[in-house]
């Protein structure tokens, strides 16, 4: 069967859709500076401020990345993820487990040439109609704040790219150094550092030159799509070969409220956020498979027949 295109489905009932075919319901998106130089670097001498910002220039040129998720997002609870993405094109295949009020799913979800396909045991067989997948487009990840489109399916904190948002420590204020550890077989130095939506700004205005001004825009965007309410606590393990092999982030979210059937959009206080991307491989190759149109279920022809059905 050929995935076809949402049409006139508006976007907000294919994710209600989605939320209806997810088992335990689903959670649908409208409920509910400059860096310090007092410590000094790696082996090397250097400032940690230069130390992260020789990581964030690597991170900027990663092509495709083998990477794990772990910790704790608002609304889905705990989390457990891996994942495999390439650039250009944008693509990306992530095995996803999230557990909430004793709800336990696993999903597989895929992006490629503009299509989202879900398939797992957190999908309710029922509404699959014996296939294994279910598709949606257009679906977005990896771009900003406002362009992702993973109908919910995906916490918002995850629609971005990894390499991007290890760069946000950039922005920080008194990066330091804490110490030496082994990630993965790998010796790293940590450091760690606090970020907010003002010190960003901050950074862009007195960026030297017009890369940093970019990567400082970008953290900004990266930061809007986390959601972070004040403070965002960010650790980073740098490699001997200045790249990143680790980061978490940490701090407060907000969510919203209302915004449909003419109630006002408000912000409220969300649930807390601490997520760690460990990195496993860089520019590797990565192959990502459509499903077979035979055993993929289209969510919106199954949307628009349960509307006029």
């Amino acid at each position: 069967m050929r995935v076809s295109s949402l049409g006139s489905v508006p976007r907000r009932v294919v994710g209600a859709a989605f939320a209806v075919v997810l088992l335990g319901g689903g959670t649908v998106g409208c409920g509910g500076g400059s860096p310090g130089d007092s410590a000094r670097g790696g082996s090397s001498g250097e400032t940690p401020a230069t130390a992260v910002r020789k990581a964030a220039e690597n991170a900027e040129r990663i092509e495709s990345l083998h990477y794990r998720v772990s910790g704790t997002v608002p609304e889905k609870g705990l989390l457990e993820a891996e994942a495999s993405m390439r650039t250009e094109p944008a693509v990306m295949k992530m095995t996803m487990k999230a557990s909430r009020k004793g709800a336990n799913g696993r999903m597989e979800i895929r992006f490629v040439d503009g299509v989202m396909y879900v398939s797992g045991s957190a999908i309710d067989p029922e509404k699959l109609g014996g296939k294994s997948w279910f598709s949606a487009d257009p679906a977005v990840w990896g771009r900003g704040a406002t362009d992702n489109q993973s109908y919910w399916v995906l916490p918002r904190q995850l629609e971005g790219n990894p390499a991007a948002q290890s760069t946000i420590l950039t922005a920080a204020k008194g990066v330091r150094r804490i110490g030496t550890e082994t990630i993965d077989g790998t010796e790293t130095t940590h450091f760690r550092g606090t970020v907010t939506g003002r010190g960003i700004g901050a950074a862009r205005d007195a960026a030297p030159n017009k890369a940093a001004r970019e990567r400082q825009i970008n953290n900004l965007d990266q930061f809007m799509m986390l959601r972070i309410n004040g403070t965002l606590t960010v650790d980073l393990w740098i490699g001997d070969d200045d790249r990143t092999k680790q980061f978490r982030m940490r701090g407060d979210t907000r969510a919203t409220r209302g915004g449909t059937d003419g109630q006002p959009l408000e912000f409220i206080d969300g649930d807390p956020l601490d997520l760690t991307f460990t990195f496993l491989d860089v520019d590797q190759p990565v192959t990502i498979e459509v499903p077979p149109s035979e055993d993929t279920a289209d969510l919106a022809a199954s949307e628009d027949e349960a509307r006029t059905g």
